[in-house]
């Protein structure tokens, strides 16, 4: 029988260099081919884990049974909750979900069966977006920190009172003081209490209750934490719509009455203000920002689409010829885009006033 080595030696010179050429190319190819496909599948395996892990699980508050905190049906709140890494670790941002008030019986009754009024009709998982994306491009001041969407569900941003609920004859709970507290206990214990920086966030009504809550927020927080709030699309306007009557501050009248007041008191609205006008009035932005003690940033448009909508020109106030106005400003004429400057005007008293909050503090320590 033929040595093996030889018989190896004999079939290997069978082939010419140019067959040797032709298959160390060929193997080259096949592993690059192969390199190419593994790439592929990771990135793809990646993709789709990136993906699934921005959809962020519902949490219900687990205290809430016990302290009467419930959303408008009784059921429990909830939030999302995405923990921090690297250097946010510590860090830590809260936004609350905005979605407008319930100011009746009625309008309360019809809230309480959707995700504004209960948390049986939440979404289970939602992804987070914005100031709570873990994407360094969208969000690159806030991808690392500890996320926390704060679900609304009271109808009142947070302020509500349970003594006020008594007078309903419903099954309706008006916790929203009850349900803010029972959100920062449960936060505080997972992990705020240690928190060196960090931001209460909130758009429309949540922007509301973010002002509502501000100090109280800072409050609650270490003393050496670094604690500021934004209020996005927050600050409602107290002003007479086209026809001159003053629909929003009939509004919020009805929302405190229903919600906050009881024998007259609206203890979870700010104390210096309510003892020098009605309650109600402190409900509005221009009120509450004068008594605000935390650093507190005001994001808002020029021209709010919400407001022109339901301040200046609402359904019951507009006439035919405010029609096409009211659903699209480039169809509004001279008069009534003079009337829409209210607004601006209003807006620029706002960034006025916000400026010199910030910085004349600054500007009287320069000076002594």
């Amino acid at each position: 029988m033929a040595n093996p080595r030889l018989r190896a030696l004999v079939w290997c010179k069978k082939f010419t260099k140019e067959d040797i050429v032709v298959a160390v190319v060929g193997l080259a190819l096949i592993i690059f081919s192969l390199s190419v496909l593994f790439k592929f599948s990771l990135k793809n395996t990646a993709s789709t884990f990136r993906l699934s892990s921005e959809l962020v699980e519902l949490t219900l508050l687990r205290s809430a049974e016990d302290r009467g905190a419930f959303c408008l049906d009784g059921s429990w709140p909830g939030y999302h909750f995405e923990k921090g890494f690297g250097s946010g670790s510590s860090n830590w941002v809260l936004h609350i979900e905005g979605g407008g008030w319930c100011d009746s019986i009625a309008s309360c009754l019809s809230r309480k069966t959707t995700a504004l009024g209960s948390s049986h009709h939440m979404e289970l998982q939602v992804r987070f977006s914005g100031i709570l994306s873990h994407d360094p491009a969208q969000n690159p001041d806030f991808f690392t920190w500890n996320k926390v969407k704060i679900r609304y569900c009271d109808g009142a941003s947070f302020a509500g009172n349970p003594e006020s609920e008594f007078h309903n004859g419903t099954n309706l709970f008006f916790r929203g003081q009850l349900i803010w507290e029972a959100f920062m206990d449960e936060l505080l214990v997972i992990g705020m209490s240690n928190a060196s920086q960090a931001l209460l966030s909130g758009c429309s009504a949540g922007g509301l209750a973010a002002m509502i809550h501000c100090d109280d927020f800072r409050r609650r927080l270490p003393k050496a934490a670094v604690v500021k709030c934004l209020a996005d699309a927050s600050f409602f306007l107290d002003e007479k719509d086209v026809s001159g009557r003053p629909t929003m501050r009939l509004f919020y009248h009805n929302v405190v009455k229903l919600h906050v007041l009881f024998k007259g008191v609206a203890k979870n609205l700010h104390r210096d203000c309510v003892a020098k006008m009605d309650p109600h009035l402190c409900f509005f932005p221009k009120q509450i920002i004068g008594s605000i003690k935390t650093p507190i940033f005001l994001v808002n448009p020029a021209y709010d689409f919400w407001q022109i909508q339901h301040v200046l020109v609402p359904r019951q106030a507009f006439g035919v010829d405010w029609q096409s106005c009211r659903l699209s400003i480039q169809r509004c004429s001279p008069h009534q885009i003079e009337k829409l400057h209210g607004i601006e005007n209003a807006y620029q008293f706002l960034l006025d006033l916000q400026l010199m909050r910030r910085f004349m503090p600054d500007l009287l320590q320069r000076s002594v």
